[in-house]
C-alpha cells in the first residue's frame, strides 16, 4: 500500500462517516419536528428538511460541536405554507422556531 492511497482512504472514510453521522442527526430533527408539530397541532409538509447551515461551535465545556440549521415547511389550517426552522447543536436540540400562523381554533372562530 502507497502512502498516496492510506491518505485517499482515510479521506474516503471520512466523508462517509461524516454523511452517515449528519443523515442520522437530519433524522433526529425530523422526528423532534414532528413531535413539536403533533403538540402543537400542526402538520408537517412534504416531511422533508432542508439544511440550511452548519457551522463549528464550541460548548461550554470547550468541546468542538457542528452547530446544523435546517428549514422545514408546516401547516395549521390546511391552506398555506409556513415555514420553520430547527437548529441543533451536536446531538441536542437548541430551538424549534416556526413563522407566525394561524392557529386553526382561530380560525374557526373567524366564520
Amino acid at each position: 500500500m502507497t502512502l498516496s492511497f492510506l491518505f485517499w482512504a482515510t479521506c474516503a472514510v471520512g466523508l462517509v462517516s461524516f454523511w452517515w453521522r449528519s443523515d442520522r442527526i437530519k433524522r433526529m430533527a425530523m422526528n423532534l419536528v414532528l413531535q413539536y408539530c403533533q403538540q402543537q397541532s400542526l402538520q408537517l409538509l412534504d416531511q422533508t428538511m432542508m439544511l440550511k447551515g452548519v457551522w463549528p461551535q464550541r460548548d461550554s465545556n470547550g468541546s468542538l460541536l457542528l452547530r446544523r440549521r435546517y428549514a422545514f415547511e408546516f401547516t395549521s389550517t390546511g391552506e398555506e405554507r409556513y415555514t420553520g426552522l430547527v437548529e441543533l447543536y451536536g446531538h441536542k436540540l437548541q430551538r424549534i422556531e416556526v413563522a407566525p400562523h394561524i392557529l386553526p381554533q382561530e380560525r374557526n372562530r373567524l366564520h
